[in-house]
């Protein structure tokens, strides 16, 4: 493994942990919505929030590019507020792989919050709980392997995303260069397949034990419910 291999592991890595972190609260709450919510425009809310599985991933990056670039509506403002530059950074990275991930996240925990029975909801709300104490004391306790599923196929979807973060913030080593870009910039230089096929083991491993460990947890999370 060369240095520059090792940093697009470390980077990876991390743009895959901010993007699952950053997008978990918005899309447990985003789930619930859809789930538990009786409003006028649900159908184009729940469009617009599966709407990156469906567009191609070069056109998310390329709108996240117009939206978030230095000279964007929301990227300027960032930029001069706060000085936040999320364009040909790693956080920009990390923004992209929470867009394309956050369909799948939203989607499993939405079905795992629909599961839930809502008579004890019902029961605890007559007894004058709050429903945000309703919420956090039955619903996600119930719903909590939905949680842990969701978050994993994010933190996946984001070790494997490529279109939408080349597009959007480029193939700097070191800065934005993640496994897949490198694995594609190995594939177009002599002598880079040994390389490529490091790093597409180093993948294969990555996702395999966070999709082991999830259903470990998954499956003691039932144990310890069945046991209570």
């Amino acid at each position: 493994m060369t240095a520059e291999e090792w940093t697009a592991v470390r980077l990876s890595l991390l743009v895959a942990v901010t993007a699952t972190a950053a997008s978990l609260p918005l899309g447990v709450a985003a789930a619930w919505l859809l789930a538990r919510g009786r409003f006028w425009g649900k159908s184009l809310v729940d469009t617009v929030v599966h709407l990156p599985l469906i567009l191609p991933p070069v056109v998310t990056g390329y709108l996240l590019l117009i939206l978030f670039g230095k000279r964007g509506p929301i990227g300027e403002f960032l930029n001069d507020a706060f000085g936040i530059v999320f364009a040909f950074r790693w956080t920009g990275a990390a923004l992209a792989c929470a867009v394309m991930g956050f369909p799948l996240m939203v989607r499993a925990i939405r079905l795992s919050i629909e599961a839930v029975d809502t008579r004890l909801e019902s029961a605890a709300g007559t007894l004058g709980a709050h429903p945000f104490l309703v919420f956090a004391t039955i619903t996600l306790p119930l719903c909590l392997p939905g949680v842990i599923a969701g978050a994993i196929l994010c933190f996946a979807k984001s070790m494997g995303e490529f279109g939408a973060t080349i597009t959007f913030v480029s193939n700097i080593p070191g800065e934005t260069q993640t496994l897949p870009s490198a694995i594609y910039t190995l594939t177009q230089v002599p002598g880079g397949d040994a390389g490529a096929l490091r790093l597409t083991m180093i993948s294969v491993v990555i996702s395999m034990a966070a999709l082991l460990g999830s259903e470990l947890l998954a499956r003691r999370l039932g144990a310890r419910r069945v046991a209570t």
